[in-house]
């Protein structure tokens, strides 16, 4: 059977080459360039007609949501059999719903962008991977078909590789995550810990007032869906450490590590690792030891669903 045919984003280039190492796609290329006004050119190099073709792009950005919806357009008007496209990290995940009058969801907003990518003879197809909340899976129209792959089964392995033998109990860094991180400390046969918060009521600041596992002389690894600026983390890292933990690790799905956080997380002092999945770009700011591929997990997905 011939392979299928894999073009990637811009800025997901660095995640090509563990696709392409599964061996089941070939490279495909993409001219781009940009006019001194300031568009963008984009043009499909490879013959996409009749192929079963492979769009690898996560959206941290609004310039990757739209590099994604124009070559989506462009490999189904260039006759693909089918397009599967994989999204690592799913951008403005956390606008998933509207708090205050007049907001816009943008996570759905995105979604039906995506969905407006004309469809192809053999399907077309989204693959997610560990969303903010699962109900995003379902903002997206029906003939594009979702798959939402849960990264569970990297994070326990990563979580392994780096505390050895070492004990640990496996910390959420409020009770809003509380019932991911008991399922995975199930699975890995560890104790879970949550830190519990109040909300100032005048201020809106946040306060940690209890841990509710003891954590004494133990390492603590904490997991958070996705690290951005740190804060929250260093808050919960710093109440495990105050409550007599010997050290503190974070570990994340998504690394997202924007401007100088990764440097504010270090200088920090509280966390003795960090480490997470490639899904994002963000991640390459760590060493390779720290990150996980998440390309054989896709890989499965898209063999299965061809």
């Amino acid at each position: 059977m011939r392979n299928g045919l894999l073009y990637t984003i811009a800025s997901y280039s660095y995640m090509a080459p563990s696709f392409l190492a599964e061996g089941e796609l070939d490279e495909g290329h993409v001219e781009r360039k940009m006019f001194p006004d300031g568009e963008r050119y984009l043009r499909l190099l490879d013959d996409a007609w009749g192929r079963d073709v492979v769009l690898l792009g996560g959206t941290p950005t609004d310039l990757d949501w739209l590099e994604v919806y124009d070559l989506g357009c462009a490999i189904s008007r260039a006759g693909a059999r089918s397009l599967s496209i994989v999204m690592p990290y799913f951008g403005y995940a956390t606008m998933e719903r509207a708090v205050h009058p007049g907001e816009v969801v943008t996570a759905k907003t995105r979604a039906r962008l995506i969905s407006s990518i004309p469809g192809c003879e053999g399907g077309s197809r989204v693959f997610l991977f560990d969303l903010h909340t699962d109900g995003i899976e379902f903002y997206f129209e029906d003939r594009h078909v979702t798959h939402h792959l849960y990264g569970a089964p990297l994070i326990t392995e990563l979580v392994k590789r780096t505390m050895g033998d070492t004990p640990y109990v496996l910390g959420a860094t409020d009770a809003g995550r509380a019932k991911w991180v008991q399922s995975l400390a199930r699975t890995l046969g560890v104790e879970p810990a949550f830190v519990y918060k109040k909300r100032d009521s005048s201020s809106g600041a946040l306060s940690v007032t209890g841990i509710n596992a003891d954590v004494v002389d133990k390492d603590v690894v904490v997991y958070d869906d996705m690290i951005r600026t740190g804060s929250s983390l260093v808050q919960a890292g710093r109440a495990y450490l105050a409550a007599g933990a010997s050290r503190v690790h974070a570990i994340a799905s998504h690394l997202v590590l924007p401007g100088d956080s990764l440097e504010k997380i270090r200088a920090s002092g509280v966390f003795a690792t960090v480490c997470g999945t490639d899904s994002h770009p963000g991640s390459q700011q760590l060493g390779a030891e720290r990150v996980t591929a998440v390309a054989p997990l896709f890989a499965k997905a898209l063999l299965r669903s061809r």
